[in-house]
């Protein structure tokens, strides 16, 4: 389980490993463009129940912190989804994984 430390926080923000890989690539773009924008996400097994929203902007100190040594192959078309959300207005949104599968023969 990967961890998001942003600014003021108290506590870290929990994502599993394989999306935190995804959702840095996401934030770090907007970042570098010098964008602001939210991220929204429902709240894991183990916390209390519900979603939450953060704003993130580029002056705000960000660490993104992995249980695994390696990260992941990453598939692009979760981040291009990933980077759809974070261009609307409603921000990053963290949706599951959708992986293709070619058809059956």
């Amino acid at each position: 389980m990967g961890r998001i430390h942003y600014g003021g926080l108290g506590e870290p923000i929990h994502i599993e490993d394989r999306a935190l890989s995804h959702l840095k690539i996401v934030i770090a773009t907007k970042l570098r463009r010098q964008e602001s924008f939210t991220l929204s996400w429902v709240h894991s097994d183990g916390d209390p129940e519900g979603r939450s929203t953060i704003w993130f902007h580029p002056s705000i100190p960000l660490r993104f912190v992995f249980d695994a040594k390696d990260g992941p192959q990453l598939n692009s078309q979760w981040i291009e989804r990933l980077m759809h959300s974070a261009n609307s207005t409603g921000g990053i949104t963290l949706v599951d994984e959708m992986i293709d599968t070619p058809e059956p023969t």
